[in-house]
Formats: structure tokens, C-alpha cells, sequence
């Protein structure tokens, strides 16, 4: 793992997670129950095991959560959130965060990593897709589409 990133996994570090995924949501107008509802909700994850959040020291963010698979004994890793502040932009965070996820799901044996981001996120899928990831159906397939309804 890239020596700028690390775990979250002491209450400090969930703070620091915490505050951006805080200031990430508002940064786009999305409602935010707050840092410290955040780090409540971090810490409760991470110690069910299903979720790693990984920092980019106090900078950028990144959120892992696991699920079993339906199509195999493997779980599978879906990266929830990748943030990064956009005063560090463009100095490698968001790409040592991406290899980070993607060797802590190796790592536990998982067989697929997804993640869904919008079409005019233009910076964010040059990243992904320059560390292998695709966003189609399969190679040459059909763009795939993530829906969401808030319940």
C-alpha cells in the first residue's frame, strides 16, 4: 500500500474520514447527517467488518464496503466513496487511494470491485478507467446505468 495511504481504524482517523466525507457531501449539496454522526456510523462499520475506510493522510477519503457474492464463494468490494480535497487534487491521492482499495479487496480473496460515478465526473473515469476498470458490461458491452431510490 502507498505510504500516503493508511486504515482508518483508531477514533482519530474516522474523525478525519468523517470530516471529509462531510465536506465532500456538502460540496455538492448533498445532505450530510454531520462529522460526528459520520464517525459514529465509520466506526460501527468498520468494527462490523463489512467496510474499510482508508485516508489519504487528512486530505481524501476512500470507503470500501463487502457483500457476498451471488455468482461466487468470493465476496465482492464496492467503492461507496473516493474523495479528495480539492486543494490536494492532481498530486496522486486519488489514485493511491484507488490502488489501495483494489489491494485490500485482492487481499481478501474478493472476485469483483465495482463503483458507479456520473457521466460528467470526466477526471474521476480517466482515473478508474486508467487502473483497469470499465464501465460496461462487460468488454465492448453495452455503458451500464446505476439507479438508486432512497427508501
Amino acid at each position: 500500500m502507498d505510504s500516503s495511504v493508511s486504515p482508518a481504524t483508531t477514533p482519530e482517523a474516522l474523525v478525519v474520514a468523517a470530516r471529509l466525507l462531510h465536506e465532500f457531501n456538502t460540496a455538492y449539496d448533498d445532505p450530510s447527517p454531520g462529522p460526528e454522526a459520520l464517525a459514529a456510523r465509520l466506526s460501527a462499520l468498520v468494527a462490523a467488518g463489512d467496510t474499510d475506510v482508508l485516508v489519504g493522510g487528512t486530505q481524501a477519503v476512500a470507503v470500501v464496503r463487502y457483500r457476498s457474492s451471488l455468482w461466487s464463494e468470493a465476496d465482492e468490494a464496492y467503492l461507496a466513496e473516493l474523495w479528495v480535497d480539492p486543494s490536494a487534487r492532481r498530486l496522486g491521492l486519488g489514485r493511491a487511494l484507488l490502488r489501495a482499495a483494489l489491494e485490500r479487496a485482492r487481499d481478501r480473496g474478493c472476485d469483483l470491485f465495482d463503483l458507479a460515478t456520473s457521466e460528467d465526473d470526466h477526471e474521476a473515469r480517466a482515473l478508474y478507467e486508467s487502473e483497469g476498470l470499465h464501465a460496461t458490461e462487460g468488454p465492448g458491452g453495452p455503458t451500464a446505468y446505476h439507479y438508486e431510490i432512497d427508501l
